[in-house]
């Protein structure tokens, strides 16, 4: 008869075998690093084996191993926020000068203008192309304004959660998010709204 280790080793195994491909998608959507996002998953099944015991089963295996997943995505964007404020800054100062004039207003004749999106481009969005090139835009985003969208939009997190989290104040986190979504507009409105309408 097999020993309570060896029988949650085995079914740790199994879960590996079931959910490692789901896991990584998840990680890599987040972290955009393919080694670390495979480090990630590698520590979720680690925390999984160590509290394989306490698993209820209330909720889907997948469920519970994406909840841990995502507490170790939220404490490597932690462990990160204080290396990277410069990008902060110097994402500001690019998308102020890419996108507005001196009076404040949008440049019209600027590549990321926004323009309006047809009704056929709303009905695309659940097409698989759209997500590999709003995959592309997050991934030029600078890392720390891509951990605050993706904290924000991606993992639900409320605001002062992230301010906590990250080290910022909410205006700041505010200015993040409404420059990261203005950026992720306009990059869509190149690469994919125009790029259909040219098709």
């Amino acid at each position: 008869m097999s020993s309570p280790g060896v029988a949650a080793r085995d079914r740790v195994h199994a879960w590996v075998d079931e959910h490692a491909d789901f896991l990584y998608r998840y990680a890599y959507s987040r972290v955009f690093e393919e080694n670390l996002a495979e480090d990630l998953v590698q520590e979720t099944f680690l925390a999984a084996l160590q509290a394989s015991d306490r698993f209820s089963g209330r909720s889907s295996v997948r469920t519970w191993l994406v909840s841990i997943l995502k507490h170790k995505v939220v404490d490597h964007f932690r462990k990160v926020a204080r290396q990277d404020r410069e990008s902060l800054d110097s994402f500001f100062r690019e998308e102020l000068s890419e996108h507005f004039g001196e009076d404040g207003h949008w440049r019209l004749e600027a590549r990321t203008t926004p323009t309006n999106w047809p009704p056929e481009q709303q009905m695309l969005l659940d097409q698989k192309a759209f997500w590999k090139q709003l995959e592309t835009c997050l991934r030029h985003l600078p890392p720390r304004v891509r951990e605050v969208f993706v904290l924000r939009e991606m993992e639900d997190l409320d605001t002062p959660e992230i301010c906590r989290l990250l080290g910022i104040s909410q205006q700041n986190l505010w200015s993040v998010m409404h420059r990261a979504r203005m950026a992720l507009r306009g990059c869509l409105d190149v690469n994919w709204v125009r790029v259909l309408g040219r098709a």
